[in-house]
């Protein structure tokens, strides 16, 4: 008998299928990318490298985005991609500041929640106009930033823009708070332990971990914070903080434990059946398009996008990120995410040298449509 071994037939359909998918299969495989840099690309600079982290992000009822920075500095900025524009502009430095945990934006002021050896603050700003061209001119100006000062001696955990009260809710290490953004009024509305990110509900309560197994509601028109309100469903829940994607239209929210397991949440049926689990876990930030897909990142240090279509809990793996359009480059590590005015969705890079990445999923064909087209003929 012998033992020489067979040779592996490399041109074999099998050995030439598993080849392109691991060539051409790693990166983007629906959709597209592009990665922009924290700048007027050709008028200014981006933000320094380790100053560029996007760790939150926000977006104006007009399709204006807000984010802020963590690093060796934490920056506020503001970026433009619809019209006559495509410029990110940085609004400033925050004093004492090297981590922007949250951003909201309300009907005329934006508010910022940073992180510094003091404890946590809260920075506001007026929002920036649509500007008329920036092809043929431009310019910008940099209002001073207004520091409304502590919440208390904790640091800032996270925070949502609640709009029928036109006031940011959010967690310290053990206090839930809230902030007016047009007088600036901060008061602590109770306690809790800040674990992980807290979202508004479809409607409109505020929602966030409240130990192993619960979430906490609360209602910032009444004030009303109610314990232990709404039992998370069966999962693996304590291994890592929660991250929330708002369904823009209906409200609905989605989240996934520690195992990468996506469920959704309506305020009044309460928790799906698991909807599907990622390739890898943890998951990241993810972000709903208009006709309800789920897209997001999951995994550490090399990140996969994944699209979950919630109707048939289908979860497809679209691969690593990468931008052949604006900047070449790979994209690793994300912060943050925020659906656009027109349905993309735009990622934060937590990463140095980090860009605004703009994802512009795959249209989906109209069976329907194609079928009648048929019928026709």
């Amino acid at each position: 008998m012998s033992d020489k071994k067979q040779k592996y037939d490399m041109n074999s359909p099998e050995a030439r299928a598993l080849i392109d998918e691991i060539v051409h299969g790693t990166f983007m495989k629906e959709g597209t990318m592009v990665a922009f840099p924290t700048c007027f690309p050709g008028a200014s600079i981006p933000i320094a490298a380790d100053e560029s982290h996007i760790t939150a992000l926000d977006i104006t009822g007009d399709g204006i985005v807000y984010g802020g920075t963590s690093g060796r500095a934490a920056h506020v900025f503001v970026a433009m991609f619809h019209g006559v524009t495509g410029v990110v502009f940085d609004l400033g430095t925050i004093e004492g500041a090297d981590q922007c945990v949250a951003i909201g934006c309300g009907g005329s002021r934006f508010a910022a929640c940073v992180n510094g050896p003091g404890g946590g603050r809260v920075i506001t700003g007026g929002l920036q106009g649509l500007p008329f061209d920036l092809i043929q001119e431009w310019g910008f100006s940099r209002p001073p930033l207004k520091d409304l000062g502590k919440v208390n001696d904790e640091p800032i955990v996270h925070a949502v823009f609640h709009p029928p009260t036109a006031r940011l809710v959010g967690t310290t290490t053990n206090r839930l708070f809230t902030c007016d953004l047009e007088s600036g009024t901060i008061q602590i509305a109770g306690e809790i332990s800040g674990t992980g990110r807290i979202a508004l509900g479809s409607k409109e309560r505020v929602f966030g971990r409240d130990g192993a197994g619960h979430l906490w509601r609360y209602r910032p028109e009444t004030g009303l914070l109610e314990r232990r309100a709404i039992p998370l469903p069966e999962g693996s829940w304590e291994k890592v903080p929660l991250r929330w994607a708002r369904d823009r239209h209906s409200g609905r929210l989605y989240t996934a434990d520690g195992e990468g397991t996506l469920f959704s949440f309506d305020e009044d049926l309460g928790f799906s059946a698991a909807l599907g689990r990622t390739l890898l876990a943890p998951v990241g930030p993810m972000a709903v398009t208009f006709d309800g897909r789920v897209f997001g990142f999951c995994g550490d240090e090399m990140a996969k996008m994944f699209c979950c279509e919630p109707v048939t809990g289908e979860v497809k793996n679209l691969g690593v990120a990468v931008s052949v359009l604006e900047r070449r480059r790979y994209g690793y590590v994300f912060g943050d995410a925020v659906t656009g005015r027109d349905g993309q969705i735009i990622f934060g890079e937590n990463d140095d040298l980090g860009h605004l990445w703009l994802y512009f999923p795959r249209i989906q064909p109209d069976h329907s449509r194609i079928r009648r087209q048929a019928s026709w003929k």
